[in-house]
Protein backbone atom coordinates (compact mmCIF):
# COMPACT_ATOMS: atom_id res chain seq x y z
CA UNK A 1 0.00 0.00 0.00
CA UNK A 2 2.88 2.46 1.13
CA UNK A 3 4.14 1.71 -2.69
CA UNK A 4 1.19 2.76 -4.37
CA UNK A 5 0.59 5.66 -2.43
CA UNK A 6 4.36 7.27 -3.11
CA UNK A 7 3.25 6.12 -6.90
CA UNK A 8 0.63 8.43 -6.24
CA UNK A 9 2.22 11.02 -4.88
CA UNK A 10 4.76 11.03 -7.29
CA UNK A 11 2.25 11.00 -10.35
CA UNK A 12 0.09 13.99 -8.95
CA UNK A 13 3.45 16.08 -8.13
CA UNK A 14 4.25 15.35 -12.03
CA UNK A 15 1.00 16.66 -13.45
CA UNK A 16 0.71 19.23 -10.76
CA UNK A 17 3.53 20.80 -11.92
CA UNK A 18 3.20 20.25 -15.44
CA UNK A 19 -0.24 22.14 -15.08
CA UNK A 20 1.15 25.09 -12.96
CA UNK A 21 3.90 25.61 -14.63
CA UNK A 22 4.34 26.80 -18.13
CA UNK A 23 1.83 25.61 -21.12
CA UNK A 24 4.12 24.12 -23.26
CA UNK A 25 5.30 20.43 -23.59
CA UNK A 26 8.32 19.21 -22.01
CA UNK A 27 11.54 20.11 -23.84
CA UNK A 28 13.40 17.66 -25.82
CA UNK A 29 16.56 18.08 -26.09
CA UNK A 30 18.38 17.66 -29.88
CA UNK A 31 21.54 18.40 -31.25
CA UNK A 32 21.50 21.49 -32.84
CA UNK A 33 23.64 23.61 -35.48
CA UNK A 34 24.75 26.86 -34.67
CA UNK A 35 24.49 29.56 -36.66
CA UNK A 36 27.35 31.30 -39.15
CA UNK A 37 27.62 34.54 -37.87
CA UNK A 38 29.32 36.43 -40.42
CA UNK A 39 30.75 39.65 -39.37
CA UNK A 40 28.04 42.65 -40.82
CA UNK A 41 29.77 45.31 -43.25
CA UNK A 42 26.64 47.80 -42.04
CA UNK A 43 27.05 47.35 -38.89
CA UNK A 44 30.82 48.10 -38.22
CA UNK A 45 31.36 50.97 -36.86
CA UNK A 46 33.85 52.00 -39.55
CA UNK A 47 31.50 51.33 -42.39
CA UNK A 48 31.20 54.39 -44.79
CA UNK A 49 27.17 54.26 -43.47
CA UNK A 50 28.56 54.28 -40.48
CA UNK A 51 30.51 57.21 -40.63
CA UNK A 52 27.25 58.47 -42.64
CA UNK A 53 25.19 57.74 -39.92
CA UNK A 54 27.37 59.67 -37.46
CA UNK A 55 28.12 62.75 -39.82
CA UNK A 56 24.29 63.31 -39.74
CA UNK A 57 23.54 62.97 -36.10
CA UNK A 58 25.93 65.21 -35.57
CA UNK A 59 25.54 67.74 -38.30
CA UNK A 60 21.57 67.47 -37.46
CA UNK A 61 22.16 68.88 -34.27
CA UNK A 62 23.76 72.19 -35.84
CA UNK A 63 21.99 72.27 -39.12
CA UNK A 64 20.14 75.76 -39.59
CA UNK A 65 16.69 74.50 -41.89
CA UNK A 66 16.43 77.25 -45.02
CA UNK A 67 12.35 76.01 -45.48
CA UNK A 68 10.88 79.60 -45.26
CA UNK A 69 13.35 81.22 -47.44
CA UNK A 70 12.85 78.27 -49.82
CA UNK A 71 9.11 78.74 -49.94
CA UNK A 72 9.42 82.09 -49.93
CA UNK A 73 11.76 81.90 -53.03
CA UNK A 74 9.46 79.06 -54.51
CA UNK A 75 6.39 81.88 -54.05
CA UNK A 76 7.97 84.89 -55.61
CA UNK A 77 10.54 83.57 -58.43
CA UNK A 78 11.64 86.24 -60.16
CA UNK A 79 14.01 86.12 -63.40
CA UNK A 80 16.19 89.07 -61.92
CA UNK A 81 16.69 87.20 -58.54
CA UNK A 82 20.07 86.48 -58.02
CA UNK A 83 19.46 82.85 -56.10
CA UNK A 84 17.26 79.87 -56.48
CA UNK A 85 15.60 77.17 -54.54
CA UNK A 86 17.62 73.54 -54.65
CA UNK A 87 15.03 70.86 -53.05
CA UNK A 88 16.25 67.19 -52.86
CA UNK A 89 14.26 64.18 -51.74
CA UNK A 90 15.67 61.38 -50.03
CA UNK A 91 13.47 58.39 -50.64
CA UNK A 92 15.77 56.08 -49.45
CA UNK A 93 15.48 53.94 -46.35
CA UNK A 94 18.93 55.89 -45.08
CA UNK A 95 19.86 58.96 -43.71
CA UNK A 96 21.83 60.74 -45.86
CA UNK A 97 24.56 64.26 -45.60
CA UNK A 98 24.54 66.23 -49.18
CA UNK A 99 27.08 67.86 -49.81
CA UNK A 100 27.15 70.67 -52.55
CA UNK A 101 30.36 72.76 -53.70
CA UNK A 102 30.85 75.52 -56.12
CA UNK A 103 32.13 78.15 -56.76
CA UNK A 104 33.07 79.96 -53.41
CA UNK A 105 30.27 78.12 -52.04
CA UNK A 106 30.17 74.84 -49.60
CA UNK A 107 27.32 73.44 -47.50
CA UNK A 108 26.57 70.30 -45.98
CA UNK A 109 23.03 69.21 -46.00
CA UNK A 110 21.52 66.81 -43.42
CA UNK A 111 18.39 64.71 -45.19
CA UNK A 112 16.57 62.33 -42.93
CA UNK A 113 15.03 58.98 -45.20
CA UNK A 114 11.77 59.87 -46.45
CA UNK A 115 12.66 63.55 -46.23
CA UNK A 116 13.12 66.82 -48.01
CA UNK A 117 16.21 69.07 -47.62
CA UNK A 118 16.15 72.06 -49.34
CA UNK A 119 19.13 74.98 -49.34
CA UNK A 120 18.78 78.60 -51.59
CA UNK A 121 21.87 78.66 -53.95
CA UNK A 122 23.53 81.65 -56.04
CA UNK A 123 22.13 81.05 -59.36
CA UNK A 124 23.77 80.33 -62.76
CA UNK A 125 26.54 78.32 -61.56
CA UNK A 126 27.61 74.93 -61.82
CA UNK A 127 27.70 72.66 -58.48
CA UNK A 128 29.26 69.21 -57.31
CA UNK A 129 26.23 67.16 -55.23
CA UNK A 130 27.55 64.24 -53.60
CA UNK A 131 26.81 61.48 -50.43
CA UNK A 132 26.78 58.16 -48.97
CA UNK A 133 22.81 56.60 -49.52
CA UNK A 134 22.68 53.25 -48.30
CA UNK A 135 26.39 52.08 -49.03
CA UNK A 136 25.87 53.63 -52.68
CA UNK A 137 27.79 56.98 -53.79
CA UNK A 138 25.81 59.94 -55.09
CA UNK A 139 27.42 62.07 -57.34
CA UNK A 140 26.39 64.87 -59.68
CA UNK A 141 27.44 67.77 -61.21
CA UNK A 142 24.41 70.12 -61.73
CA UNK A 143 24.13 73.67 -63.48
CA UNK A 144 21.69 75.71 -61.29
CA UNK A 145 19.83 78.46 -63.44
CA UNK A 146 16.62 78.17 -61.54
CA UNK A 147 14.76 76.34 -58.90
CA UNK A 148 16.05 73.14 -58.56
CA UNK A 149 14.69 69.51 -57.47
CA UNK A 150 15.94 66.11 -57.40
CA UNK A 151 15.38 62.75 -55.72
CA UNK A 152 17.68 60.08 -54.40
CA UNK A 153 16.48 56.60 -53.72
CA UNK A 154 18.28 53.12 -52.88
Amino acid sequence: MKKYFNLWLCVSAAVLMYNCGSNTAPVRSYPTRKPVIKPSTTGSSNSPAAQTEREYQNLSKTYKSETAAVLTDLLNDSPSSTTASFTVENKSRCNMVLTISGNNYFRKVPIGAGKIGAVILPKNQTYNLSGMVCDAVYQKTKMITGSSHITVSN
